[in-house]
């Protein structure tokens, strides 16, 4: 089993933009002691919690606190910028950690419309464009166009899309990049989309799958911690606070039916569960998808309990 982590770095309620940071710098390095292979940073914008909003900073940061553990982008909002500059930035890190950094790109606007016109200079939308952007992205990593992009290192860094579907699986594969299936997002397709970028596929790159997990030490406290996770995934759905409240927070907050109901369905983008239940859904998804490379991500309020889940699951494979 291949585990990595994703990370949104959202703020716990409490704590600041400034310490939150600290502490995913912490969580890096222990991660890279566990075994984890990989380590990847979300895009976010405007939200009053989420506090990776650049994440090639974040890789460089982490990379140069650490000495083997890849370092990744879970991903970089594409449509919105100069495959020419992205390509740039990626090369620039390769060349500083050589063999460690993983660019993952994705098609998303990174929130609403006024917040993408403010991210591509107020260009129009250019989504559509995203199988071209990645196309003249992969060029420029492998120094295929006219005009190279530099610095012009020995090797390429890694390239993935994100995706959520059949569509985004096929076109990472005939491009011959990486591709990443979001089932933390959209959990009903990941067979489909692991079949057709296996059936396509034109490099040795693996796919991966990113999902949400928590692993607690049974089963009922793993229920507590994911408290929180459901009330801010809620939170953020609805646009509201993308903080994380704290189990007692949680526990005190009245929900609706319509909202219960929403949390249930939630959870089926999440692994919940003690170290056996843990292994086994993850085993079982991996037989499902074909696919042994994960990214996991686990967003409750307390910093501690984030590292001792990740501790549990490293513990089992």
């Amino acid at each position: 089993m291949h585990l990595g982590i994703l990370d949104q770095i959202p703020a716990p309620k409490g704590m600041s933009a400034e310490e939150t940071v600290a502490k995913t710098l912490e969580l890096v390095a222990h991660a890279e002691q566990l075994g984890y292979e990989r380590y990847w940073f979300a895009e976010h914008h405007a939200t009053r919690g989420m506090t990776s909003s650049s994440p090639e900073i974040m890789m460089s940061a982490t990379a140069a606190r650490t000495e083997r553990i890849h370092v990744g982008s879970g991903g970089i909002l594409l449509p919105q910028y100069s495959p020419y500059k992205v390509a740039a930035q990626l090369l620039q890190l390769e060349a500083l950690f050589p063999g460690r950094v993983e660019g993952g790109v994705g098609r998303s606007p990174g929130g609403g419309e006024s917040i993408r016109q403010l991210l591509a200079d107020g260009k129009d939308n250019q989504l559509d464009e995203y199988p071209d952007k990645l196309r003249l992205l992969r060029n420029f990593l492998r120094g295929e166009e006219r005009i190279r992009a530099t610095p012009r290192t020995r090797e390429a860094p890694a390239l993935y899309s994100l995706g959520l579907g059949e569509n985004s699986a096929k076109l990472a594969a005939e491009l011959g990049v990486g591709y990443v299936y979001g089932h933390f997002i959209q959990p009903g397709r990941g067979r489909a989309s692991h079949s057709i970028y296996r059936a396509n596929n034109s490099s040795n790159t693996p796919a991966l799958t990113a999902i949400f997990v928590i692993c607690g030490k049974d089963r009922d406290h793993a229920e507590e911690l994911a408290l929180s996770q459901d009330l801010w995934l809620l939170n953020v759905e609805r646009g509201l606070d993308s903080r994380i409240p704290s189990v007692e927070e949680t526990k005190n907050t009245p929900l609706s039916s319509k909202s219960k109901q929403r949390i249930a369905e939630n959870r089926h983008r999440m692994i919940i569960g003690g170290p056996k239940e843990v292994k086994e859904q993850l085993e079982r998804l991996t037989e499902e998808y074909e696919s042994d490379h994960w990214l996991l991500l686990t967003n409750v309020h307390s910093f501690k309990e984030k590292t001792r889940s990740f501790e549990r699951i490293s513990a089992l494979f």
